[in-house]
């Protein structure tokens, strides 16, 4: 997708395949009173009709206008006037896109400029437009015989000024659009295809093109001699080899600790001996999208060529059944020497986890985020709107909170208090690896932080937030936004 901006002349003689007009209900905005005059009247006499109202969201395309260049003209209803809140804007935009694909136009030119938000600057506007530009884009199309047709639209044209900052911003926003789209086409992979060794082959591809990107792969063997006993524990019912994917992008100087960033990437969790519920049971696929995070955050990081050290540590793996497979009583011991009685051998991620966060502090990082679909009553919780987000150090929740809500992307601060950590107790081992029904996500949080004790840490519980069930069940993308917003503050310069 193309996107520029450029100064708005007479809108009456602009050439394009779909001029896009703002129209709130009350009032009017001096593009559609531009346009109702060129074309005597044509938008006040669909108003008195009631063809158009101006309703946030409604559209109504016009594939011909008289007195216009334009060879169709698209109103967007921005509600009751052209300042909006946030929440709205983002209504505002997805409606558009929607729109702009039905009209099959190639290009189009956006008369938007009078359109404000509350509490943001116009380089936000257009970064959120070029993001829900490249989402537009995304099909799915590796396992489907007849995929959606391809969106036409390629080229955006955005009045107002082009300025510097409209620029970057709008790199941002295509950059972590891309980001997206490649967590959300991993996401939506099965099981089957999308396998721990598939995600090794996408973390060496995307290094193959970057310079400042090299990737190497830690095979189950050397997991073994570097003792992570509760990784391998949760692969050892699979055929299927664990990997541990470790991404190193160098663009900041050699002295500069890094950010690192530790995926969660179960590609199939069937639960193992403490097997899941048949329903929905396909949507496991699913439990890889912290691994897809980290993968999406990267190539959005690599396009932007940021100026700092980042990390990635995957640990991806499958969990299923078999006479080999780790049974609920089991003690293991993980990298860090703490031992885990296993209690439920679907509660893996933490598992998982523990080793790659132990192995995470050999970088001697400036910061440690992990991303997982951890935990149901994270969703229980907090439902799909907000990630749940949990902390060692307050001041660093607070930044990625900050983060999310530039982003748009939010994630809400839990609880992450010593009362909890007696829930894990076990009178076999250093801890079990699950705490009871109560505060389940809190408690996985708890079991992660004895794994963390030595660096400034995060974890993002995305169960609620990485993919959407039902009619329109796909995944997310999320939390890439927030993830590179964090990066883009945390370079030098900012």
């Amino acid at each position: 997708m193309q996107i520029t901006v450029k100064t708005s002349a007479d809108l009456s003689r602009q050439k394009t395949d779909c001029l896009v007009l703002p129209v709130p209900e009350r009032g009017s905005s001096a593009a559609a009173d531009a346009v109702n005059q060129a074309s005597d009247g044509l938008l006040q006499s669909l108003r008195k009709r009631g063809d158009f109202s101006g309703k946030l969201g409604q559209s109504l395309l016009l594939p011909v206008a008289p007195g216009m260049t334009a060879k169709r003209v698209l109103l967007l209803g921005c509600g009751d006037s052209c300042a909006l809140t946030e929440a709205n804007y983002l209504k505002l935009i997805e409606a558009l896109f929607k729109a702009l694909e039905s009209s099959g136009s190639a290009e189009a030119f956006l008369a938007l400029d009078e359109i404000s938000v509350d509490g943001r600057d116009r380089p936000w506007q257009l970064k959120l437009l070029a993001r829900q530009a490249v989402l537009a884009e995304y099909r799915y199309r590796k396992t489907v015989s007849k995929p959606k047709e391809a969106l036409k639209l390629r080229k955006l044209t955005v009045a107002g000024s082009n300025s510097a900052g409209a620029r970057s911003a709008l790199a941002q926003g295509l950059a972590i659009g891309e980001g997206m789209n490649v967590a959300r086409e991993l996401g939506d992979l099965p099981g089957n295809h999308c396998t721990p060794s598939y995600l090794a082959s996408q973390a060496r591809a995307l290094a193959r093109k970057h310079k400042a990107l090299s990737v190497s792969v830690l095979d189950e063997k050397k997991m073994r001699e570097l003792g992570m006993g509760a990784l391998l524990s949760v692969t050892a019912g699979t055929e299927e080899p664990a990997k541990l994917i470790v991404m190193e992008y160098r663009g900041g100087a050699k002295s500069q600790a890094p950010q690192v960033l530790v995926g969660k990437g179960i590609t199939f969790d069937s639960g193992g001996i403490s097997l899941k519920p048949g329903a929905k049971m396909d949507e496991m696929k699913y439990d890889m999208c912290g691994a897809a995070s980290v993968l999406g955050t990267f190539a959005a990081l690599t396009e932007l060529a940021l100026p700092i050290n980042v990390v990635g540590v995957i640990a991806a793996a499958e969990n299923l059944p078999s006479g080999r497979a780790t049974k609920p009583g089991d003690v293991v011991t993980s990298m860090s020497g703490q031992t885990i009685e296993i209690l439920n051998t679907d509660a893996e991620g933490r598992l998982v986890l523990c080793d790659a966060l132990t192995y995470a502090g050999r970088f001697e990082p400036a910061a440690v985020i992990d991303i997982a679909t951890l935990t149901g009553a994270c969703v229980v919780a907090l439902g799909s709107h907000a990630t749940g987000l949990y902390s060692n150090v307050d001041d660093f929740a607070e930044q990625l909170l900050a983060c999310g809500r530039e982003a748009a992307d939010r994630a809400w601060q839990m609880p992450l208090w010593d009362d909890y950590q007696k829930q894990l107790d076990s009178n076999f081992a250093d801890m079990g690896n699950v705490g009871g029904p109560e505060g389940g996500s809190i408690t996985a949080a708890c079991f992660l932080a004895r794994y963390t004790k030595d660096y400034r840490w995060a974890h993002l519980d995305i169960a609620g937030t990485a993919w959407n069930s039902g009619a329109n069940k796909g995944a997310t993308g999320r939390p890439v936004g927030l993830l590179t917003q964090y990066l883009i503050d945390c370079a030098p310069g900012r």
